[in-house]
């Protein structure tokens, strides 16, 4: 499995029009499905006198944890659209609302499909696709007289440093990227006293 993942750097949105029709669409980067109801739920309240309020959403590096709803349209013309626009950018992290405003004239199955897809296209194309790391985070703990052996192991494989505390006992919680995560562990478990937790 890859290292890296493709999700979006900040919230965008993009209006698409058919038949009199409107189509609200708002991509949002989020990291769990907690965060997504949160979202979900303050697009409904703000649109509550819109006809439907459709979404989907893929979370998590591995993209196994994805949902589509179509929030009373027929089935599989708004959520799965959507999820495709996901699924072809190749993104994570990400939630995708789609807002429909019903113009009076009927789209039918496949106009509705095409409609939810466009919009969701561009509400992604409206934003910043970057690339991150899939990355691990551990804390370890030492006696300070060890300290200049564990701070040349980190200068050296440089992790990312979340929080450190210099006492007579000293803690760190480090982040280092998965694909280096093991070499940094190997390392730090010479050091005479040290533990790693997480």
């Amino acid at each position: 499995m890859t290292d890296t993942y493709k999700t979006i750097s900040r919230p965008s949105e993009a209006i698409f029009k058919e038949k009199m029709s409107r189509f609200l669409a708002f991509a949002v980067p989020v990291k769990s499905v907690e965060e997504v109801k949160v979202h979900v739920e303050k697009f409904q309240k703000a649109y509550y006198d819109a006809r439907h309020v459709c979404y989907a959403y893929m979370i998590g590096a591995a993209r196994t944890d994805f949902r589509a709803n179509d929030n009373g349209e027929p089935s599989g013309t708004a959520g799965k659209p959507i999820l495709g626009q996901i699924n072809s950018f190749d993104l994570t992290d990400i939630l995708i609302v789609v807002v429909r405003y019903f113009g009076g004239v009927k789209l039918g199955t496949g106009g509705l499909a095409v409609a939810y897809r466009e919009a969701a296209r561009m509400a992604i194309e409206e934003n910043e696709i970057v690339e991150k790391t899939v990355d691990e985070e551990f804390t370890i703990s030492f006696e300070y007289p060890n300290l200049n052996d564990v701070m040349r192991i980190v200068k050296e494989e440089s992790p990312e440093v979340i929080h450190q505390q210099f006492e007579m006992q000293c803690d760190m919680t480090l982040r280092i990227r998965k694909a280096s995560a093991d070499q940094l562990r190997g390392r730090l478990e010479k050091v005479d006293g040290l533990k790693i937790e997480g």
